[in-house]
């Protein structure tokens, strides 16, 4: 008896069945037999099958089934019955073991017992230049481990369901009767679930076992790659409802859950991509087959997925062609907006026409997207292809094209100024693209259209040989702002032939673009010849490409790729730092300034830079930035942080200016200044007080003490900062500076004014904001959140319908989420709570609110110098502050203004809000002594003369 029978199954594939199998026969474990099952091929497959049980007779046995099963179930079953093995293992004949499987595997399963031993599978793309490779599912086997039973580990049931990375123990395949289903696609499924199921024991090892060979370009598609065709969706289908059965049988309401999830975001997705290309009898059909299995999943399984995944299953549902094909652009292509929107009761959702269905509303609300809070040129809006045609038959490569535009909530206005250009470019970076001017462009409510004649032949110039595929972008310009779309093909007929046009370099390679559609359903053309001499050259290319000139040449560009890669990487921009930028010299009267990483034109930097130039001193600023430069200083030099221009300016800068940190493994030169301004004293415990710096190794606590003592001069606005910030950081008395932040010099002249006034003045953003003179302004500014949803999303704790409601004739709320955090508001609210957390500095706003709501922030510490009203929201206080790391003080017993913990408490708060200036008055004049004491409006011209006097003109 064999330690492992491994059944190898092979259909037309006489090729590749010898690779298969000798990566069995190379197995460590020998004692290894090989089993080879014929699917009635009708080519050579079983006589390779015959030659190589006759080369290796002792291990290798080959059989034939008497007629095509049609699928590879039946031939695995074939395969047990002739099995000798303690164990099996199943092998497809296009496929190779990795050579330690067998052994990995028949270990796993004599130490633990288990019924069933599962591997990694690794993906291996032929087709790629590189033969690109995924790991199935590979969270899965991260670690070995073993279950009692698949409902300890869902997941595994249901995103793990092939059959080949696996090792079976014989005896429990046919005391258990498991079987593949005969002449079914999607075989694997249904046995993998009975066996899932059946197994006392299962081990999950973490070792390679199985490669799974792709090839897209194949002649004979895999089942994957046949997705179009019906049979192959009715099997799937019939598959997942005999499973469901099985599961309903069992009880294993949670297994059937998460299986259902799955259905949604994955096997029903794979189907849906192909749905734009298909006919309209394909569509109906289609449905026809979904709708029965889509009633019963169960609603929950909706809210577990991507919303348009839960969109589109329910437009398919309900048979709604005109929203689902957009929807499926979206579905492809997850940054585009497909669809027009529609406002109902003050949500926003995807499409119109359901309104009268509760679960369809819940569907297809996408409010917390936050798409109307977009302007046009952050939107990737559908651009739908409707007319494509050659001019006539003496065009010579020229096109007529049209589309039409999705217009979102009317982001595009109809009286905006519209103009509009088709670009072409190399899909190859660096190469060159070309620019045709839009003609026509007609505003027409939830769509914009456009048409347009491009003549190819006279102005395309490809190079004709590296730059083979063009793709098309339209850029539409609205009141001149910018948004670029791609054109989706859908079902428009790309009628015509190749269009001829003149290559740069050759003709003899190619000289016709071709249109195509692309992966991601967009127009495109790739270089094509129509001669036969162009054919010839291209094959001599071709030689000469896996040649040995080619060979080099590849080598050369991959190498150089790699370089470039390698000098861009991080290590290779620290050495530069190091080793070449901090061999410069110094230059004299540079300042780098930097706030919150690089993400604001803020703070105190902002302040102690506007003051020097208020100064007039004579100096080079740079100013750094991480994503858009918008809103930073004209007058200043910009460096993208972590840029190579950003490291050279701070390894030469005679000063660095920040808020928060420099990149943490940057040292600093002696002959350079570091001001660190810090931005904001602390309530929740910093530095070497936090719980996870103290669990910190002994050199790791050191390399952060090492960054830290970079700071020359640390700022102070009160002792409570020399208690806490300075003792966490471990500074030395002679880095503090005791001046107070520039950043609140403009709150603390706002309150002097308005005391020699006696009345407030809101300046300029109010009028901005469109808040009306009669309305108290509330600022609610709350704290970072890690839980704060996807991409940083925080979630109000409170109803701001329910707010506007309320408070709307008396209240405008202005919303500052942490700059690590965003929101999104309902468009019911619009006017009266406004999100402002995308303005760089919270200074303006401040002084503009008439009271603050916070949580936790450091901003109720810089408010407090206007003495105005504050509240504070903390809803989670025993979360945060007894299971977070902890404060330096109890918030409840020094706040200077009402705690509440509750919605209807804050709401209550609320109400009474004018009594709170005098109620708190004495407890603000002692917070503001405690935490904000040296804070007297002078700061950033105190730090100006201190460093930069000299700098005068």
């Amino acid at each position: 008896m064999a330690d492992v029978s491994v059944v190898v199954i092979v259909y037309n594939d006489a090729d590749r069945l010898p690779t298969a199998v000798q990566s069995v026969l190379d197995q460590t474990l020998r004692d290894v037999e090989v089993v080879i099952v014929d699917d009635c091929s009708t080519d050579r497959s079983f006589e390779v099958a015959q030659r190589l049980a006759a080369t290796h007779p002792e291990r290798v046995r080959a059989f034939q089934l008497p007629e095509n099963s049609g699928a590879g179930g039946e031939p695995r079953n074939a395969g047990i019955q002739h099995t000798t093995g303690k164990y099996v293992m199943f092998l497809d004949s296009d496929d190779v073991l990795e050579s330690n499987a067998c052994r990995n595997m028949l270990e796993a399963a004599e130490e633990t017992g288990s019924d069933i031993v599962s591997g990694l599978c690794v993906r291996l793309h032929k087709d790629t230049r590189v033969q690109k490779r995924d790991e199935w599912y590979a969270w899965l086997y991260s670690t070995t481990r073993t279950l009692e039973s698949v409902s300890e580990l869902p997941d595994l049931f249901v995103w793990d369901t092939l059959s080949t990375n696996k090792c079976y123990r014989r005896e429990f395949l046919v005391e258990n009767d498991l079987r593949f289903p005969k002449g079914m696609f999607y075989e694997d499924l249904m046995f993998i679930a009975d066996a899932y199921l059946a197994a006392r024991r299962i081990t999950l090892i973490p070792n390679q076992v199985y490669f799974w060979h792709v090839h897209e370009r194949g002649t004979v598609k895999s089942v994957t790659n046949r997705r179009h065709e019906m049979t192959n969706y009715e099997h799937r289908l019939e598959i997942h409802r005999r499973i469901d059965a099985l599961l309903a049988a069992r009880g294993m309401d949670a297994i059937r859950l998460a299986k259902d999830v799955k259905f949604l975001k994955h096997d029903l997705v794979l189907h849906l991509r192909d749905l734009p290309f298909r006919d309209e009898s394909y569509r109906q059909e289609f449905a026809e087959l979904s709708r029965e299995y889509l009633s019963g999943i169960a609603p929950e399984a909706y809210e577990r997925v991507q919303p348009i995944q839960a969109i589109c299953a329910y437009l398919l549902q309900r048979g709604d062609w005109d929203n689902l094909i957009p929807a499926v652009d979206t579905l492809t292509n997850r940054d585009k907006l497909s669809s027009p929107l529609a406002e109902h009761d003050g949500r926003i959702y995807w499409c119109g026409g359901h309104f009268d269905d509760e679960f369809g509303r819940g569907v297809l609300d996408v409010t917390d997207a936050g798409y109307h809070e977009k302007t046009v040129d952050k939107l990737f809006l559908r651009n739908q292809l409707t007319r494509f045609e050659e001019s006539g038959a003496a065009s010579g490569g020229a096109l007529r094209l049209a589309g039409r535009i999705t217009n979102p909530l009317g982001v595009i206005p109809p009286g905006a100024r519209l103009t509009g250009r088709l670009e072409f470019s190399a899909r190859r970076r660096s190469l060159q693209s070309f620019t045709f001017p839009v003609r026509a462009l007609r505003h027409d409510g939830d769509t914009v259209h456009w048409e347009t004649a491009v003549d190819l032949g006279a102005k395309l110039r490809p190079l004709g040989i590296v730059d083979t595929i063009w793709d098309v972008r339209l850029v539409l310009d609205v009141d001149g702002v910018p948004t670029t779309t791609r054109l989706t093909v859908a079902d428009t007929e790309l009628s015509g032939g190749p269009l001829p046009v003149r290559p740069r370099l050759t003709r003899m390679v190619a000289d016709h673009l071709e249109p195509h559609v692309s992966a991601r359903g967009h127009l495109a053309f790739r270089l094509v010849s129509e001669s036969r001499q162009a054919e010839r050259v291209q094959e001599l290319i071709a030689r000469g490409m896996h040649g040995k000139p080619g060979t080099l040449a590849k080598s050369g560009y991959r190498t150089a790729k790699t370089l470039r890669n390698k000098v861009m990487s991080g290590d290779s921009k620290l050495r530069m730092y190091h080793e070449v930028f901090s061999r410069l010299p110094i230059r004299k009267r540079t300042v780098v300034f930097e706030s919150h990483l690089g993400k604001q034109y803020s703070d105190s930097p902002r302040a102690i830079y506007e003051e020097m130039r208020r100064q007039g001193l004579d100096f080079e600023a740079f100013w750094s930035y991480s994503g858009s430069p918008k809103e930073f200083p004209p007058d200043a030099t910009l460096v993208k942080r972590w840029s190579l221009p950003y490291l050279k300016a701070l390894a030469q800068a005679e000063f660095w200016v920040d808020n928060q940190s420099y990149p943490l493994k940057l040292g600093k030169r002696p002959e350079t200044t570091y001001l660190e301004t810090w931005h904001g004293s602390a309530l929740k415990k910093m530095g070497f007080d936090q719980p996870s710096l103290k669990a910190q190794t002994r050199q790791q606590q050191a390399e952060q003490q090492q960054s830290l003592d970079r700071f020359d001069r640390f700022l102070i606005r009160s002792e409570h900062d020399v208690r806490t910030l300075a003792k966490a950081f471990r500074l030395p008395e002679k880095t503090l500076l005791r001046v107070g932040y520039p950043r609140n010099d403009a709150l603390v002249r706002a309150r002097q004014r308005e005391a020699e006034l006696g009345r407030r003045e809101r300046g300029e953003l109010a009028a901005e904001l469109g808040i009306p003179d009669d309305r108290t302004v509330l600022l609610y500014a709350p704290t970072f959140r890690k839980a704060g949803g996807r991409h940083g999303r925080f979630v109000l704790p409170f109803d701001v319908e329910r707010f506007a409601e309320q408070f709307g004739d008396r209240y405008i709320l202005l919303v500052r989420s942490h700059y690590l955090n965003h929101v999104v508001l309902p468009p019911t609210v619009k006017g009266t709570v406004i999100d402002v957390s995308a303005r760089h500095d919270v200074t303006p706003i401040l002084a503009l609110a008439d009271g603050l709501i916070t949580d936790y922030s450091s901003v109720m510490f810089d408010y407090a110098l206007l003495d105005r009203p504050l509240v504070f929201f903390t809803y989670d206080y025993d979360e945060y502050v007894h299971e977070g790391r902890g404060t330096y003080f109890d918030l409840l017993e020094h706040a200077p203004g009402p705690v509440v913990r509750s919605e209807d408490d804050f709401y209550e708060t609320l109400k009474s809000f004018d009594t709170q200036a005098l109620e708190y008055a004495e407890a603000r004049r002692k917070f503001v002594a405690e935490f904000g004491e040296y804070d007297r409006g002078d700061a950033a011209k105190s730090i100006v003369d201190q460093f930069f006097t000299q700098w005068r003109r």
